[in-house]
Protein backbone atom coordinates (compact mmCIF):
# COMPACT_ATOMS: atom_id res chain seq x y z
CA UNK A 1 0.00 0.00 0.00
CA UNK A 2 1.35 3.39 -0.96
CA UNK A 3 0.64 6.68 0.78
CA UNK A 4 -0.91 8.28 -2.31
CA UNK A 5 -0.17 8.68 -5.96
CA UNK A 6 -0.59 12.47 -5.81
CA UNK A 7 -1.49 14.68 -2.88
CA UNK A 8 -4.22 16.86 -4.35
CA UNK A 9 -7.81 17.89 -3.77
CA UNK A 10 -9.20 14.43 -3.06
CA UNK A 11 -6.75 13.91 -0.19
CA UNK A 12 -7.42 17.39 1.17
CA UNK A 13 -11.17 16.77 0.92
CA UNK A 14 -10.90 13.42 2.73
CA UNK A 15 -8.82 14.87 5.55
CA UNK A 16 -11.23 17.82 5.92
CA UNK A 17 -14.19 15.39 5.95
CA UNK A 18 -12.42 13.27 8.56
CA UNK A 19 -12.06 16.28 10.85
CA UNK A 20 -15.64 17.50 10.34
CA UNK A 21 -17.33 14.10 10.58
CA UNK A 22 -15.52 13.06 13.74
CA UNK A 23 -15.96 16.50 15.33
CA UNK A 24 -19.71 16.11 14.85
CA UNK A 25 -19.54 12.53 16.15
CA UNK A 26 -17.74 13.55 19.36
CA UNK A 27 -19.78 16.72 19.91
CA UNK A 28 -23.22 15.12 19.61
CA UNK A 29 -24.78 14.19 22.95
CA UNK A 30 -24.62 10.46 23.48
CA UNK A 31 -28.00 8.82 22.90
CA UNK A 32 -27.06 5.23 22.06
CA UNK A 33 -25.39 2.69 24.35
CA UNK A 34 -21.67 2.21 23.75
CA UNK A 35 -22.08 -1.28 22.31
CA UNK A 36 -24.56 0.02 19.70
CA UNK A 37 -22.25 2.94 18.89
CA UNK A 38 -19.31 0.58 18.34
CA UNK A 39 -21.47 -1.84 16.33
CA UNK A 40 -22.67 0.84 13.93
CA UNK A 41 -19.23 2.38 13.57
CA UNK A 42 -17.99 -1.09 12.56
CA UNK A 43 -20.91 -1.57 10.16
CA UNK A 44 -20.20 1.85 8.63
CA UNK A 45 -16.56 0.91 8.21
CA UNK A 46 -16.98 -2.61 6.82
CA UNK A 47 -19.86 -2.25 4.35
CA UNK A 48 -17.93 0.19 2.10
CA UNK A 49 -14.97 -2.19 2.16
CA UNK A 50 -17.23 -5.06 1.06
CA UNK A 51 -18.57 -2.97 -1.82
CA UNK A 52 -15.08 -1.80 -2.75
CA UNK A 53 -13.93 -5.41 -3.03
CA UNK A 54 -17.02 -6.53 -4.96
CA UNK A 55 -18.38 -3.89 -7.34
CA UNK A 56 -15.48 -1.44 -7.00
CA UNK A 57 -12.85 -3.89 -8.10
CA UNK A 58 -12.44 -7.36 -9.44
CA UNK A 59 -14.40 -8.37 -12.52
CA UNK A 60 -17.03 -5.62 -12.20
CA UNK A 61 -14.63 -2.74 -11.48
CA UNK A 62 -17.37 -0.07 -11.58
CA UNK A 63 -15.36 2.59 -9.79
CA UNK A 64 -11.94 3.59 -8.59
CA UNK A 65 -11.39 5.21 -5.22
CA UNK A 66 -8.90 8.08 -5.10
CA UNK A 67 -6.01 8.32 -7.56
CA UNK A 68 -5.41 4.73 -8.62
CA UNK A 69 -6.74 1.18 -8.53
CA UNK A 70 -3.89 0.33 -6.14
CA UNK A 71 -4.66 0.78 -2.45
CA UNK A 72 -3.48 4.01 -0.89
CA UNK A 73 -3.49 5.30 2.66
CA UNK A 74 -6.28 7.66 1.62
CA UNK A 75 -8.47 4.63 0.77
CA UNK A 76 -8.30 3.71 4.47
CA UNK A 77 -9.17 7.31 5.37
CA UNK A 78 -12.15 7.01 3.01
CA UNK A 79 -13.41 3.93 4.90
CA UNK A 80 -12.81 5.60 8.27
CA UNK A 81 -14.91 8.55 7.03
CA UNK A 82 -17.85 6.22 6.28
CA UNK A 83 -18.01 4.77 9.80
CA UNK A 84 -19.86 7.65 11.50
CA UNK A 85 -22.53 7.83 8.78
CA UNK A 86 -24.02 4.45 9.77
CA UNK A 87 -23.94 5.71 13.36
CA UNK A 88 -25.58 9.03 12.38
CA UNK A 89 -28.34 7.15 10.58
CA UNK A 90 -29.17 5.21 13.76
CA UNK A 91 -28.48 8.17 16.07
CA UNK A 92 -31.07 10.35 14.33
CA UNK A 93 -33.35 7.33 13.87
CA UNK A 94 -33.51 7.10 17.65
CA UNK A 95 -33.42 10.85 18.32
CA UNK A 96 -36.33 11.52 15.89
CA UNK A 97 -38.24 8.48 17.18
CA UNK A 98 -38.57 6.91 13.72
CA UNK A 99 -41.32 4.29 13.49
CA UNK A 100 -43.01 2.27 10.73
CA UNK A 101 -44.89 5.29 9.35
CA UNK A 102 -41.81 7.51 9.13
CA UNK A 103 -39.24 4.82 8.22
CA UNK A 104 -39.58 5.14 4.43
CA UNK A 105 -39.41 8.97 4.29
CA UNK A 106 -36.51 8.94 6.76
CA UNK A 107 -34.63 6.39 4.65
CA UNK A 108 -35.33 8.35 1.45
CA UNK A 109 -33.85 11.47 3.06
CA UNK A 110 -30.69 9.48 3.90
CA UNK A 111 -30.55 8.06 0.37
CA UNK A 112 -30.57 11.66 -0.90
CA UNK A 113 -27.84 12.58 1.60
CA UNK A 114 -25.78 9.59 0.39
CA UNK A 115 -26.24 10.58 -3.25
CA UNK A 116 -25.26 14.19 -2.55
CA UNK A 117 -22.13 13.03 -0.74
CA UNK A 118 -21.31 10.68 -3.61
CA UNK A 119 -21.73 13.48 -6.16
CA UNK A 120 -19.51 15.72 -4.01
CA UNK A 121 -16.95 12.90 -3.73
CA UNK A 122 -17.00 12.47 -7.50
CA UNK A 123 -16.51 16.21 -7.96
CA UNK A 124 -13.57 16.13 -5.53
CA UNK A 125 -12.03 13.18 -7.43
CA UNK A 126 -12.47 10.70 -4.59
CA UNK A 127 -14.60 8.42 -6.78
CA UNK A 128 -14.01 7.78 -10.48
CA UNK A 129 -16.77 5.82 -12.23
CA UNK A 130 -15.74 3.17 -14.74
CA UNK A 131 -17.47 0.69 -17.06
CA UNK A 132 -20.58 2.85 -17.60
CA UNK A 133 -21.44 3.13 -13.90
CA UNK A 134 -23.74 6.08 -13.08
CA UNK A 135 -24.46 7.77 -9.75
CA UNK A 136 -28.13 6.77 -9.81
CA UNK A 137 -27.11 3.08 -9.68
CA UNK A 138 -26.10 3.81 -6.09
CA UNK A 139 -29.73 4.49 -5.14
CA UNK A 140 -30.53 0.80 -4.85
CA UNK A 141 -27.33 0.18 -2.87
CA UNK A 142 -28.19 2.96 -0.41
CA UNK A 143 -31.79 1.75 -0.06
CA UNK A 144 -30.67 -1.81 0.71
CA UNK A 145 -27.94 -0.79 3.16
CA UNK A 146 -30.04 1.78 5.02
CA UNK A 147 -33.06 -0.52 5.21
CA UNK A 148 -30.84 -3.30 6.56
CA UNK A 149 -29.39 -0.92 9.17
CA UNK A 150 -32.83 0.25 10.31
CA UNK A 151 -34.34 -3.25 10.47
CA UNK A 152 -31.24 -4.62 12.19
CA UNK A 153 -31.47 -1.85 14.78
CA UNK A 154 -35.14 -2.69 15.40
CA UNK A 155 -34.17 -6.33 15.91
CA UNK A 156 -31.44 -5.33 18.35
CA UNK A 157 -33.89 -3.15 20.31
CA UNK A 158 -36.29 -6.09 20.65
CA UNK A 159 -33.58 -8.53 21.76
CA UNK A 160 -31.37 -6.28 23.91
CA UNK A 161 -32.70 -5.82 27.46
CA UNK A 162 -30.42 -2.78 28.01
CA UNK A 163 -32.26 -0.73 25.36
Amino acid sequence: MMLWEEFDRNEIFLIAMLIVVYAVFFLLPKVLPKHITVLYLLIGFTIPIIFDFTIGGGMLNFYQVNDSNAYELTDVITYINFAPFAYFYIYFYEKLNIRKVTFIPYTIIWVIIGLLLEVLSKFMNVIHYQNNYEVYYSVIIFIVILTFNGLFYELIKKKDPTM
